[in-house]
């Protein structure tokens, strides 16, 4: 077909000889002798064009800006010079005609993979960003990934069922952004769809899924925004080994069907409690192993005082060794790490031969309790660092250092790509020291334990719940359990999380209703999407793989939002702003 409009990555060797038609933005211009080089780009890729001295366009062509959109009509030849490392790179378009649509401005930083833009300037001019390759591919297998997902799901007989945005506050452990009205009342951009769909299994739903935006007023991270979407999961009759069977065979289909790689399943399960005690965190990486161990006992009777007074408080010394020596710069910033963590400091000792040989209490500590730890866990070259304080914060500190060695070691080899891990076993409280009381370690609709179901408000501290988080590579991914669905059950979990019977009614009347009616067992998850495409592709920042994100101060730069509002439109909702 003459004149044919073809893709600039899509063009190949039948097309030979015959004259068609690109558009695209310019992405290189070279002029060299009597000849022009041009590379013409879009979505699917790039094609060389040649502009020959005699053509009426050379001129023209010669001064247009790089970026400025292009129609151009020509025969599709072999080059001279292939360029074997792109698809379209033995491919070159003889020019014959040129439209130019627009002409581009200088752009304000690099439009390519390896940019000389920084995040924000790059999220102000979003537009230009979503051209480079790589955040093009990004958002390219966003989509295919969220149409397996939906395949996989819709093929087991889930349905899929939109729930509002404009909703009631709900105690997902955020703060909500409330919408005003003009009837001097709030509605609440939901945190998740969660009374929702537990509704939807009163309703006889069976099996609910939804691609849900969910809104969190909380501080941000590079894994975290302020809008994200969840992939929403609520099904009734299912237990929670049977929920987690069903989530191992969607994540083997996705994985092969966008890898082509085969998942071990059932993944592996670990009790929350093995999970702080070993990694130091609720999301370890199991990907390498490197524990935690705990040292206390060691040092019952040592000389050095921080480390026996440890041991007299009853506290704990956590000990974690890296087989290699760590730099003085990296050790600092470990150390930084401890402290933001709430730990007093970070003591560590260079290792050589299960003997200690440098580093900070070298000249503190006995020597043979060293020597004593190093032949007990075969430590024999490398580093070991210490945290004496109380047991929560010592853990918590060394996750944090655990997870740091992966930025700077040489000597950690990955076992695996992709390390899929239940945490089971969850305390269904937690207690706040703001607060001064216990809440909800997921939320108030989660189910206890069928051993803590007769005491969980008597014995809060030993209460655990039938829940269950989904780690990959060191993230949670994503939250569930099972849910209560007794009415009875309902009220004393709410009035034990300090809720007064006007303040369920007046929060909960409607959900509690719906308990008069007939309510079957049911139980749910839910993923942070942008979280799994994220560790999927292989980035480490949940921006790249969202089209128009907020930034790390939850700042729309592209719309420069959020912004100030008129007095006339405050009045009409009844607002007042006051510094």
């Amino acid at each position: 077909m003459e004149n044919e409009k073809i893709y600039c990555g899509k063009v190949n060797e039948t097309l030979l000889e015959k004259e068609i038609t690109i558009n695209g933005w310019v992405r290189k211009i070279r002029k060299l002798g009597s000849l022009i080089f041009m590379e013409v780009y879009d979505l699917t890729g790039f094609v060389q064009v040649v502009v020959e001295q005699n053509n009426q366009y050379f001129a023209t062509l010669s001064n247009l800006p790089k970026e400025s959109v292009v129609e151009v009509k020509g025969v599709l030849k072999i080059r001279k010079s292939i360029n074997a490392n792109e698809k379209t790179g033995k491919f070159e378009i003889i020019l014959s005609s040129c439209k130019i649509y627009s002409k581009s401005e200088l752009p304000p930083f690099l439009i390519q993979n390896d940019t000389d833009g920084l995040e924000d300037l790059r999220l102000k001019y979003r537009f230009l960003d979503l051209r480079r390759p790589i955040m093009q591919q990004n958002l390219i297998n966003r989509s295919k990934i969220i149409n397996l997902f939906r395949a996989f799901l819709i093929a087991h007989d889930f349905i899929e069922i939109e729930t509002p945005y404009l909703s009631k506050p709900t105690p997902e452990g955020a703060r909500d952004y409330l919408v005003p009205t003009r009837s001097k009342k709030f509605f609440a951009l939901p945190q998740s769809p969660q009374i929702y769909k537990q509704l939807l299994m009163i309703a006889g739903m069976n099996k609910y899924f939804q691609l849900a935006r969910c809104f969190r007023d909380e501080d941000l991270r590079a894994d975290r925004q302020p809008e994200f979407t969840q992939l929403d999961i609520e099904t009734s009759f299912l237990s929670e080994s049977e929920i987690q069977t069903m989530v191992e065979k969607m994540f083997a289909y996705i994985f092969n069907k966008f890898f082509n790689i085969n998942l071990a399943t059932p993944f592996i399960k670990m009790d929350y409690q093995v999970a702080i005690e070993n990694y130091g965190s609720d999301k370890p990486d199991v990907r390498f192993d490197n524990k935690i161990v705990n040292v206390t006992q060691y040092f019952q009777n040592s000389n050095f005082k921080i480390f026996q007074k440890t041991c007299e408080q009853n506290n704990r010394i956590s000990a974690i060794f890296i087989k290699e020596s760590v730099s003085k710069n990296n050790i600092k910033n470990l150390e930084k790490i401890a402290t933001d963590n709430k730990a007093k400091g970070l003591a560590y000792l260079t290792i050589e031969n299960y003997q200690a040989k440098d580093g900070s209490i070298i000249n503190v500590m006995e020597k043979e309790i060293i020597n004593k730890i190093c032949s007990d866990f075969d430590y024999q070259n490398g580093t070991l660092f210490f945290v004496a304080d109380k047991k929560e914060i010592s853990l918590q500190a060394m996750g944090a250092i655990r997870k740091e060695f992966l930025s700077f070691s040489t000597s950690i080899k990955l076992n695996q790509k992709f390390a899929f891990l239940w945490i089971v076993n969850w305390p269904l409280f937690e207690y706040s020291e703001e607060e001064n009381r216990y809440v909800s370690a997921h939320h108030p609709f989660t189910m206890p334990s069928i051993k803590s179901i007769n005491d969980f408000d008597t014995n809060p501290k030993e209460a655990l719940a039938q829940a269950y988080d989904l780690v990959l590579n060191g993230y949670e991914i994503g939250g569930g359990s099972i849910r209560i669905y007794d009415a009875d059950l309902q009220n004393r979990m709410f009035k034990f999380l300090g809720l007064s019977n006007e303040e369920i009614d007046k929060k909960f009347g409607f959900f509690i209703n719906a308990f008069k009616y007939g309510v079957p067992p049911h139980g749910g998850i839910a993923f942070g999407l942008e979280r799994v495409l994220m560790i999927m592709l292989n980035t480490n920042n949940i921006r790249d793989v969202i089209a128009f994100p907020k930034n790390s101060k939850g700042i729309d730069l592209l719309f420069n939002a959020p912004s100030s509002t008129s007095d006339d439109a405050l009045e009409e909702l009844g607002i007042k702003m006051v510094d």
